[in-house]
């Protein structure tokens, strides 16, 4: 295998492909060469192996974070606008999973991740909703859910903004993003699911205004991450060292941002601002094609998907199995 510890990209590098796309915030790969990603017009866009697009379902704006289950047929999707977790089919046909939690709202359900025991977990950034108001004066209300056999139930809290969330090689740890202190969480896995502490894995702030929002792991071990605000990718290895891969960084706008962000008065345009010229918002890091050594980025703000090839192979999910 290659090393990622000096590996970086110059923008020219990158690839852009399947323009038309509205709000690719995250990316699935399947082995055939299938893609999906969420989509505004509907719920999913499905990308056929020869580029042919389809747009799947009915759901309101905003799905975000979505896994597929262990045999393919069932997609989990976490709406971050309306704040309700859908199941949905190939088809397109949906239900709702689940929109309340402890008898309240969940608030702005942000990602699903699931493990090799076939157990869901459901990450929410806020119980506040719309989601923007814990970007604007950042709160410790985020959370985890487990949904297993004993039904979903809160596993972690206290976080500010989780994001993606997923769980290393050996399943011992699943890490979090925490978007607004611009750093990855870990907890520790526990036989019934239950979690330890939170312990912050590598830098504790990635870098100035590197407000994480998606991650993926290598086969190395390595998690690949997005600062959405740094419209960048970045690595953080095992002995917890960081590096930028890219960014495409509007320096002025980011540190008004984060300027407004510390004052409590951030308005959605002080942080839409941000984009940068090439990159706007990369929000998720995929591993795809048949030897996972093609890399996705989904973002909130382009009309299509960034792409390049990484040295080393990423991790698979539970669906690639």
């Amino acid at each position: 295998m290659g090393s990622v510890n000096d590996f970086t990209l110059d923008l020219s590098e990158l690839q852009f492909v399947y323009e038309g796309l509205a709000r690719p915030e995250n990316v699935l790969a399947e082995r055939d060469g299938t893609l999906w990603t969420p989509d505004n017009r509907g719920a999913l866009t499905r990308i056929d192996p020869d580029g042919t697009m389809t747009t799947v379902g009915s759901i309101a704006p905003e799905c975000n974070g979505f896994a597929l289950n262990a045999d393919g047929t069932t997609f989990t999707i976490a709406n971050i606008g309306n704040g309700i977790v859908y199941t949905m089919d190939r088809d397109g046909n949906h239900s709702v999973l689940l929109d309340e939690i402890d008898g309240h709202p969940l608030g702005s359900a942000n990602d699903v991740f699931i493990d090799s025991k076939d157990r869901m977990w459901i990450s929410v950034s806020t119980r506040a909703n719309p989601w923007f108001l814990a970007a604007a004066v950042p709160r410790p209300d985020g959370y985890i859910i487990l949904w297993d056999e004993k039904g979903p139930r809160v596993v972690a809290d206290g976080i500010y903004f989780t994001n993606e969330i997923k769980m290393d090689a050996d399943e011992r740890y699943l890490y979090a993003a925490e978007t607004m202190k611009a750093r990855i969480l870990r907890f520790p896995v526990h036989e019934d699911g239950s979690l330890g502490d939170a312990e912050v894995y590598g830098p504790d702030g990635l870098d100035r205004g590197a407000y994480v929002d998606g991650f993926a792991f290598d086969a190395e071990g390595n998690i690949w991450v997005t600062p959405i605000t740094r419209n960048g990718l970045g690595i953080i290895t095992p002995d917890g060292d960081y590096h930028a891969v890219f960014e495409d960084v509007n320096g002025p706008a980011l540190e008004n941002a984060i300027a407004k962000i510390e004052s409590n008065t951030l308005a959605p345009e002080d942080l839409f601002a941000c984009v940068g010229p090439t990159l706007q918002f990369p929000t998720s890091v995929t591993f795809a094609g048949p030897d996972l050594r093609t890399v996705y980025i989904g973002s909130l703000a382009m009309t299509h998907l960034v792409t390049f090839e990484s040295p080393v192979p990423g991790l698979p999910l539970r669906h690639w199995h």
